[in-house]
């Protein structure tokens, strides 16, 4: 008895003594002088908010390779560099669009689809341009003009997600165009102004523009439905609608990819991905101080840093498993750079075990992480062990109404079936102090909590630690809807 007495003091003092050496581990490496200083570049207004396609997001790319150099993380990337080149394509916007029905000019527009036509003819008004409301319809060569989203759903979100299926109804009838009355909110209208009004980044199809094809999309702000009630009661109904200066142009932005070998002579072909998008909105709409450089601070300077961060402990102290860095371009234009890497990875997705995205749009509290999918995958225990550590909870997904897991950068990874959740900063709702940054000019370096976010990143690299060195493969909670994706990916 008093030598199981002995081993259990043995075994459990081992075990205190190396969950305390990777604590010492965290706090010799992740300091809050250097996330200030990385943050306040990144987020500089010399960068001017780091949008896709400009010349201050590589400069951002560039500052981040020159850092995994310095902490001897090996590049990964093309040519022996530390970047992939991410083939994309701008449709720039029109100079002018302009759009009459019948008698009533319409001034608030945004093109979703479409090059430079004009177009004077026949409309014909289909409802909300479903389905059933093409039943005993000819729309070929007319213009079919619809409410947008649905009679259960005409919200921002609905009328988006259903605008891809009006479209694609649409062209299969043979119509020339389609023209959608949204019922829209001032808010809402000028978020999709920002995001679809300005010039749309895409990745390249690699195809040369068909000039041949004329099809159309146009959403029209029909807020009271005042247009749609003026159409329905019309005889006849006819279309004038012009686009000029509309054009496509190709070019290549850049993901940052480093990588790091185990430590151990097994676990070593196995890699924990750590990855963030460094881009964000660039030059917007002023403020009320007159700012219009939305420097992205909490999206994502902060997911890059703790990206960082985890590179410079795990280059001074070597994990088990191998490690994958990441920086992602294009997030804020549809997810575009992890799109791409999946597609295009620069070692074989199945040897990925685990990708460990950070992203967020703020916080609102400093006493949690928030964790999209934490109790998605079987690492959750670490990512909470390791939070308790350094004075935080480990949360998961607080508005799971909201789609976040399938916003951000890890969804890529999850649909080929590697376990792939999200850390963000604390937030319980999308609440005022959320909204007063997200995506706003506010968002710059003066207004983080650095001795949060130093809790907040020690957190972090403790987490990849623990899911790095645990003998155990981390992988989906059974049930999931990823778990299939994964037991085919690792032909379990």
């Amino acid at each position: 008895m008093k030598k199981i007495i002995t081993l259990s003091i043995l075994i459990g003092g081992f075990l205190t003594t190396y969950a305390q050496s990777e604590v010492d581990k965290v706090n010799a490496t992740v300091s809050k002088s250097t996330i200030e200083s990385q943050i306040y570049f990144l987020a500089s207004d010399e960068l001017k908010g780091r949008e896709t396609g400009s010349p201050e997001i590589d400069i951002a790319a560039s500052y981040i390779a020159n850092t995994l150099r310095s902490y001897n993380v090996k590049p990964i990337g093309e040519n022996g560099s530390y970047y992939q080149n991410v083939a994309m394509e701008k449709k720039k916007a029109p100079t002018a669009l302009k759009l009459r029905l019948n008698n009533q000019s319409i001034e608030d527009l945004i093109l979703l689809d479409g090059q430079n036509i004009t177009y004077n003819g026949n409309a014909i008004f289909l409802n909300y341009g479903l389905e059933e409301d093409y039943k005993d319809k000819d729309v070929q060569g007319k213009v079919v003009v619809v409410k947008g989203g649905s009679e259960k759903s005409n919200d921002l979100r609905g009328s988006y997600r259903l605008s891809v299926v009006k479209k694609a109804l649409a062209k299969g009838h043979g119509a020339r165009g389609v023209v959608e009355l949204v019922t829209l909110d001032d808010s809402s209208w000028a978020s999709m102004q920002h995001y679809l009004g300005s010039d749309v980044v895409q990745l390249s199809s690699g195809k040369e523009v068909d000039n041949t094809d004329k099809f159309f999309q146009i959403w029209a702000k029909d807020t009271n439905s005042d247009k749609a009630n003026t159409i329905v009661s019309a005889k006849a109904l006819k279309a004038n609608i012009s686009i000029e200066g509309r054009k496509i142009e190709q070019f290549t932005s850049r993901n940052v990819v480093g990588v790091l070998e185990g430590s151990d002579p097994k676990l070593k072909e196995e890699y924990i991905i750590y990855s963030a998008h460094y881009d964000h909105i660039g030059v917007g709409k002023p403020n009320a101080e007159n700012d219009s450089i939305y420097n992205g601070a909490r999206d994502n300077a902060i997911g890059v840093v703790t990206v960082l961060s985890a590179a410079q402990n795990i280059a001074k102290y070597p994990t088990k498993r191998s490690s994958l860095f990441i920086l992602f371009t294009g997030e804020e234009k549809g997810l575009l750079g992890s799109n791409w890497y999946v597609n295009h990875p620069v070692l074989p997705l199945n040897k990925m075990v685990f990708c460990f995205n950070s992203d967020g749009g703020g916080y609102n509290d400093t006493s949690k992480a928030t964790i999209i999918g934490l109790n998605r995958t079987s690492a959750g225990e670490h990512i909470k062990k390791a939070a308790t550590n350094f004075g935080l909870t480990a949360i998961d997904d607080p508005a799971p109404e909201q789609g976040l897991f399938d916003r951000s950068d890890n969804v890529h990874f999850a649909k080929k079936g590697i376990p792939a959740p999200t850390y963000c900063p604390g937030f319980t709702s999308f609440d005022a102090e959320i909204n007063k940054y997200y995506h706003q000019a506010a968002d710059n370096p003066d207004s983080l909590n650095y001795d949060y976010l130093v809790q907040f990143f020690q957190s972090y690299v403790l987490s990849a630690r623990l899911i790095a060195n645990d003998v155990k493969t981390p992988f989906w909670t059974k049930g999931d809807k990823y778990y299939d994706a994964g037991k085919k990916l690792y032909a379990k």
